[in-house]
């Protein structure tokens, strides 16, 4: 029988409607994934490319280590606009509320229903691939640093001081533990030669992601796929995420003290005071049944959270969670607290007392800008509390663009306007001329106070220019903007309802990662470029003097030729920088991946030791114990001497 297009798509939604696709291999799921991907490497591509390509001229003069211009507020170019001077400029303002929990589960439900409503209306509005990369998606980023270790070592290198934070590597001063494959070997190291000690395998259809050591306790966290069936008897494919505690006390024979399993895949932990805080995203599926609470809420240890624990949007839509749930160190099975933070999910901050979600809305028709919407909750103790909202103009780069510091919250964000104000002809019928409106990306300092209210903003910093790097120490903030140079602006925070530029510090090329490196130094490690922005010469390593932050300079920089970037650039765990130790060491990708590690001093910058890592790019760590300096790689450890470099043992794992 011959068939006409009607009666194929007929046949073919009568045989699909009988089939029940997994959550995660849902349209929208597919999507977000491609979009989140897409852009990360848009991101990405844009950095590199603003390397290679901009638009106008600057003239510079030349300083001490090159071509570079210290320019400030009055030297009559526009780099920002204050809101405070009488002008009331509605677009960047913040808008502030309550944050509520969930009354029951019909109410999330009915925020589920309401995002599949308008994913239905945006696709037949646009069309699926418009609608592709119009929607609202996650930004899941881990990219969040103070690498100092004490006690003779050195420790992961973590966002913020006093915040512990899992990784593929750690040390405890007396062994080494890495991640390798399914399995944490553990690797003494207290005698000349090293030796492995014990191993925790990780068995079944699971993966490891991260783990952490404190004391005699290493937490592992892996995610685990089991077999579940949906109402019509179908597998369904869903990931959870489990912190499995081990007594290490023995470290021939770590021995298991309990698991949490909580709905979601892993996104980062922190542990704090004795508790663990595991963070995983779940993502919803929107087509489910009102009756089958498993494809929309999540599960800690079996059980459904109850819905006074859930966190809801201000807005009627939704997709994505992010669960947090907290343990004991010392009860490791046993759940403290739990909350999970309803919405879209995206990058994760914790402070020393509270826990920042912060969840992109890209710019659609309705829209005039990307936002950001900040969720605020406080912890102490293992218990969490839901405490304010809030939503900002404009995207976080990562989580350095954002701060707490004695109660008030400082971020930076690039604000990149939507369809409403995308370059655009505009058709006059009667005389048929168009003109363009033109899109002009600037970026904004906020800051909020306790209850994410705003005390202040800065506004149209850098027009043309988008957020590379950012860093916040006590009273000042110090972010780097580019598109054709690399202006570091500095920034006064003393007083938070007046927040003042300081300066402005131009030099060819970029730093994407900014770190501390003792009294009035501030480390830059990112690309150079010639002064036109248009090539790349090498990833660079810049030394700052911000002593005075009025009067920033780069007082010493070393540029590593050929380097076409840096792993630092996006994952600030590779990064050691110590400056007691005087080290600094991270990937380079070249010809060939190569770890470095250097020193620093009044004569610049030296390179102590280039390695060859080709093949171990994403899994490289390194560590110093006493004199000894370790560096590892995938199922390699390699010995040297701190001081001279010499290669000392190494042992295959």
């Amino acid at each position: 029988m011959e068939m006409d297009g009607k009666n194929i798509k007929k046949l073919i939604d009568e045989q699909t409607d009988k089939l029940e696709v997994p959550a995660s291999l849902q349209p929208e799921a597919v999507v977000e994934r491609l979009e989140e991907k897409a852009k990360k490497k848009r991101r990405s591509y844009y950095k590199k490319a603003a390397a290679f390509a901009a638009c106008g001229v600057v003239v510079l003069g030349i300083g001490a280590v090159g071509m570079w211009n210290r320019l400030s507020p009055d030297d009559g170019e526009t780099l920002y606009k204050t809101a405070d001077k009488g002008e009331k400029t509605e677009s960047g303002e913040v808008t502030a509320g309550r944050i509520d929990t969930a009354e029951d589960f019909d109410q999330i439900y009915g925020f589920i229903k309401a995002e599949r409503d308008a994913q239905e209306k945006d696709a037949a509005a646009y069309g699926a691939e418009k609608n592709a990369v119009s929607d609202t998606a996650s930004s899941a980023q881990t990219m969040e640093a103070d690498s100092t270790g004490g006690a003779g070592y050195s420790d992961t290198n973590i966002r913020q001081d006093g915040v512990g934070e899992g990784d593929i590597a750690k040390t405890d001063g007396e062994r080494l533990y890495i991640l390798n494959n399914q399995t944490i070997e553990i690797v003494g190291i207290e005698q000349e030669t090293m030796e492995k000690i014990g191993e925790i395998p990780l068995n079944g259809e699971v993966h490891f992601s991260e783990f952490f050591v404190e004391g005699d306790r290493l937490v592992a966290v892996y995610g685990e796929y089991p077999e579940e069936t949906g109402p019509t008897g179908s597998y369904l494919y869903r990931e959870y995420t489990t912190a499995e505690t081990f007594d290490i006390s023995d470290p021939e024979n770590p021995v298991s003290l309990g698991k949490i399993t909580q709905s979601g895949s892993y996104h980062t932990m922190r542990i704090v005071d004795g508790y663990v805080y595991l963070f995983s995203d779940f993502r919803a599926d929107i087509s489910v049944l009102r009756t089958d609470l498993s494809g929309y809420i999540p599960t800690i240890q079996g059980e459904y959270m109850d819905s006074s624990n859930i966190v809801i949007p201000p807005v009627k839509r939704g997709s994505s969670y992010t669960v947090i749930t907290s343990f004991s160190l010392q009860d490791p099975g046993e759940e403290t607290d739990s909350k999970a933070v309803f919405g879209t999910a995206g990058l994760c901050y914790v402070s020393g007392k509270n826990i920042y979600i912060c969840e992109t809305e890209y710019a659609s028709k309705e829209t005039e800008t990307d936002a950001t919407w900040i969720r605020k909750l406080s912890y102490e103790n293992g218990e969490l509390k839901a405490v304010a909202q809030a939503k900002v103009q404009g995207v976080l780069n990562d989580s350095f663009s954002i701060d707490e510091y004695e109660g008030n919250l400082r971020l930076v964000t690039t604000v990149t306007p939507g369809f409403g104000n995308s370059v655009m002809p505009i058709s006059q019928e009667e005389d048929s001329v168009q003109t363009t409106e033109k899109t002009v990306t600037t970026n904004t300092l906020y800051v909020l106070d306790d209850k994410l209210k705003e005390l202040s903003r800065i506004e149209e910093l850098a027009p043309d220019e988008s957020i590379y790097s950012a860093r916040f120490i006590g009273n000042t903030g110090y972010f780097v903007t580019f598109r054709q140079m690399d202006p570091l602006f500095s920034v006064d925070l003393s007083d938070p309802k007046k927040p003042e530029i300081l300066g402005a510090l131009k030099i060819p090329g970029f730093s994407e990662y900014l770190h501390p490196y003792g009294d009035g130094l501030l480390l830059g490690i990112g690309m150079d470029t010639d002064p036109t922005g248009m090539t790349t010469n090498g990833v660079k390593l810049s030394m700052f003097d911000v002593s005075d932050p009025k009067d920033v300079r780069e007082i010493q920089k070393y540029v590593i030729e050929g380097a076409y970037s840096t792993d630092a650039a996006y994952n600030y765990k590779v990064v050691l920088a110590d400056p007691e130790k005087n080290l600094i060491g991270f990937t380079v990708n070249a010809e060939t991946i190569s770890y470095y590690v250097f020193s620093y001093g009044e004569d610049g910058f030296t390179c102590l030791m280039q390695r060859d890592m080709t093949g171990y790019a994403t899994n490289v760590r390194a560590f110093y114990v006493g004199d000894r300096f370790y560096l590892i790689a995938g199922n390699t450890v390699e010995a040297y001497d701190v001081h001279t470099f010499e290669k000392l043992d190494d042992i295959v794992l």
